[in-house]
């Protein structure tokens, strides 16, 4: 891996409405440019949850044309060559993955389903706010890791490592 090009990244969830939403707009931000963030679900929702998107904008994100897009987009021929492809519900770890071009990196990085809480509309905007946090903080670490001086072998322990850190879900070997 080198630092001198644009890694692609997708987020997987199910239903491709909260928190794969999250993450895609979190590491496109933080990225800074040398990552390129993009989500997907097994099965779309159709539509992205309002409350990812005001949790969105309250943290400083973009927050606009987002879309709940399956995941088979990313696995056509012709489609993007992904580095990087991290699940962030445990339902889309347990499925069967497509076959995605060029054998990227995968890991589990699983977190509650913030759309799951019931309760409140205070309890709800909690739950959005938390997973969105979780996943900022494992994004910060995958970029603060040094991508062009490690191996592959460590590379995968570390990705392994962000997605057990607080608020994993479940602490698998890796995704799809």
């Amino acid at each position: 891996m080198t630092t001198d090009r644009v890694y692609n990244v997708l987020f997987l969830c199910t239903a491709n409405s909260s928190r794969s939403i999250l993450a895609e707009s979190i590491l496109e931000t933080e990225g800074k440019g040398r990552f390129k963030a993009y989500s997907a679900g097994s099965q779309p929702r159709g539509e992205v949850n309002p409350l990812a998107l005001k949790e969105l904008q309250a943290l400083g994100y973009p927050a606009t044309a987002f879309r709940s897009k399956s995941w088979d987009e990313f696995a056509e021929p012709d489609a993007l060559e992904m580095d990087f492809i991290f699940t962030v519900c445990d339902t889309a770890h347990g499925e069967a993955c497509p076959v995605w071009i060029g054998h990227p990196m995968t890991a589990h990085w699983g977190v509650e389903d913030p759309a799951a809480v019931e309760g409140s509309d205070v309890e709800k905007g909690r739950a959005f706010a938390q997973a969105a946090h979780f996943l900022k903080n494992r994004i910060m670490a995958f970029l603060s890791l040094p991508l062009a001086s490690i191996d592959k072998l460590a590379l995968e322990q570390h990705l392994r490592q962000i997605g057990a850190m607080e608020g994993a879900t479940a602490k698998p070997a890796g995704a799809g």
